[in-house]
């Protein structure tokens, strides 16, 4: 006799669950939704003897994703933990205990529940990218990574290593389904000269890169564990942005015609490194090279 796998059902499959039983729909149509027996549904019930349990909410005293995103970086620029917690207006032991919690200064990351589930799968290693990508000799490798803001909000940040050029993404969730859908969007803006890899830091946001990489016929590497100088590029722009996207602050008001006029900014300014070129001059220059 053949057993079906275990299923485990989400937050949101439950909450499904609950809206329709108090809506008054059986078990065996609530079940059919899943393609599960009614007896699987019952026992989501059960467990709270039908009554349905209140939403859990996060205590004011937790830090926020923004926070944690602010420790990894302060920990990255060899910041103490009680100057972290001077930015971040929070205790020094409150601090201490999220690190340490974590991994400690070695492997401290800021990523949300902490268990090691949910690992990214076929990954390529950034030790596997090209010498070409890394002294930066010819354009077309980008870096990426999210920032993060209040009410679950996020913007995707794009910085080409070759000619620092930035481009910014206004992005609703930051499940992998909806990134992947924006990088996609991007990558088919730029033409393939100048789109050939893209290296990502190991946030689960970057699950479905095959996806992307089929759909682009683009190369994704992924930084080490705690590697955020191997995305030099992108995180000095992050830290640049914080100019105009303070932490703390919800980033899901900004429009896309707002993001592209602060990355136009950005991309306008002269820079050393590039013999005090913009980035848009540089860019240009390879855009017109490829004819």
């Amino acid at each position: 006799m053949a057993y079906r796998k275990r299923i485990y059902y989400t937050a949101a499959q439950k909450a499904a669950m609950w809206d329709r039983w108090q809506r008054g729909e059986t078990l065996h149509s609530i079940a059919r939704l899943f393609d599960r027996h009614h007896t699987s549904v019952r026992g989501i019930l059960a467990a709270t003897g039908g009554i349905r349990p209140p939403e859990r909410r996060r205590s004011r005293h937790a830090l926020t994703l923004a926070e944690r995103e602010e420790i990894s970086r302060g920990i990255a620029c060899d910041l103490s933990l009680r100057a972290i917690a001077a930015r971040l207006k929070r205790a020094p032991s409150t601090i201490s205990r999220e690190v340490n919690r974590n991994g400690g200064l070695q492997r401290y990351r800021a990523s949300q529940k902490g268990d090691g589930k949910g690992q990214i799968m076929n990954t390529v290693s950034i030790r596997e990218r090209p010498a070409a990508v890394e002294d930066r000799a010819v354009p077309g490798h980008w870096e990426g990574d999210l920032i993060f803001g209040t009410h679950n909000s996020q913007i995707a940040t794009l910085v080409e290593r070759h000619t620092c050029y930035v481009i910014l993404a206004k992005v609703e969730s930051k499940d992998t389904e909806t990134v992947i859908n924006a990088l996609i969007r991007q990558a088919r803006k730029l033409p393939s000269e100048l789109y050939k890899s893209l290296t990502w830091d190991r946030g689960k946001e970057m699950a479905d890169h095959q996806r992307f990489t089929l759909a682009t016929d683009i190369k994704v590497y992924f930084c080490d564990p705690q590697s955020l100088w191997q995305r030099g590029s992108n995180e000095n722009t992050n830290g640049l942005l914080r100019q105009y996207f303070p932490k703390g602050t919800d980033l899901s008001v900004h429009s896309q015609a707002k993001l592209n006029a602060v990355a136009r900014q950005l991309n306008e300014r002269p820079r050393k490194t590039l013999g005090f070129q913009t980035p848009t001059e540089r860019f240009n220059a390879c855009v017109a090279s490829i004819g």
